[in-house]
């Protein structure tokens, strides 16, 4: 892992010394294959579990699963070693310690996440708060990100098993460390939690609401980068997701569904990035702020991904979103469904 002297990003970097353009040839990512390792039945093609459920009396490793979590055989971070913070020059890194880790959704092939039950998505979050919680753990792990990519133009170029991944990280990552700061400062401002304000904004306004439920809401963000983006916060105030509830357990599985079955009907199941934005660690340690308990809020974030990032977003850090969130959560919303809308 290198660290970008000028942005204090951090890039995890592939070992390899032997690299060929042909091993980046754009075709190679899009092979097509009949066998799929995350199936029932084909258990022994993958590393043994590190976490299933399953049901009763059924073996470690073999059939009889509901969801099921095997480390990566191409981990782009290893549980072995040590991290091994060093100089090279002006520039810092370390070992590639962390882990990498497959959540099998569900044992069939032909479905996808908004397509299975309440209960299953249920055991799908029950999963994710067990990796999380074991994780929590290892002394040298500050953070573990939870995503989900969905269809190929999201990442998901060579499976098509319904699946998320874990990655246990020795860093904070710098997109989760702007939230963490700028939720601080808001705090120290206002003594409020800035989620726990725009929740009750949007409550209040309805015009970027999408979904809701006891729980948990789910809208269009005022600033979306993406056409259709979406976050689901909790209308409960928690800094750490591990913390959840039976029953907010299943308020979170509803409206993930909930949502996942709108973007599916809309716009005909467009490809999407999914995320857990939650807060790191609580490692001690210098500079570490005592409020993080009370101005951070964990959410999660979905953005499909039906409009290209293109030079002058990656060079700008702005983003041109074709789609404001009004008019997405319009689209997005019951009412649209009822009624269609005949503005134009």
């Amino acid at each position: 892992m290198r660290k970008d002297v000028f942005t204090g990003r951090w890039v995890i970097m592939a070992d390899s010394t032997a690299v060929r353009p042909s091993d980046f040839h754009f075709d190679r990512f899009f092979k097509e294959t009949t066998f799929c390792p995350f199936c029932e039945t084909n258990e022994a093609s993958t590393p043994p579990e590190v976490f299933a459920i399953r049901k009763p009396g059924s073996p470690a490793n073999g059939s009889g699963w509901s969801v099921r979590v095997v480390p990566n055989v191409a981990p782009r971070l290893r549980i072995e070693g040590e991290l091994g913070r060093r100089a090279e020059g002006f520039h810092d890194l370390m070992n590639g310690v962390g882990a990498h880790e497959i959540v099998a959704e569900t044992p069939r092939h032909d479905r996808s996440l908004h397509e299975l039950e309440i209960e299953e998505i249920g055991d799908v979050i029950r999963a994710y708060i067990a990796r999380i919680v074991d994780l929590e753990g290892d002394k040298r792990m500050r953070y573990v990100l939870i995503f989900k990519n969905h269809g190929e133009e999201a990442g998901a170029h060579t499976i098509s098993h319904s699946i998320s991944q874990l990655m246990a990280l020795s860093v904070t990552p710098r997109t989760v460390k702007t939230k963490l700061i700028t939720a601080r400062d808001y705090f120290a401002l206002k003594e409020r939690c800035i989620y726990c304000d725009v929740l009750q904004q949007e409550l209040k306004q309805k015009t970027r609401l999408i979904a809701e439920n006891e729980d948990f809401v789910a809208f269009a963000p005022f600033a979306s980068r993406f056409p259709f983006e979406m976050a689901i916060v909790p209308k409960f105030h928690d800094s750490a997701f591990s913390r959840i509830s039976p029953t907010q357990i299943e308020g979170l599985a509803r409206i993930l569904r909930d949502v996942l079955q709108r973007l599916d009907h809309t716009l005909g199941g467009p490809p999407y990035n999914l995320s857990l934005q939650d807060r790191p660690f609580l490692r001690p340690r210098a500079g570490y702020w005592n409020t993080i308990e009370d101005d951070f809020h964990w959410h999660v974030e979905i953005l499909p991904q039906i409009a290209r990032i293109t030079g002058f977003e990656w060079a700008s850090g702005f983003f041109y979103n074709p789609v404001p969130p009004e008019v997405a959560a319009r689209c997005l919303s019951p009412v649209a469904d009822a009624e269609p809308d005949r503005r134009g």
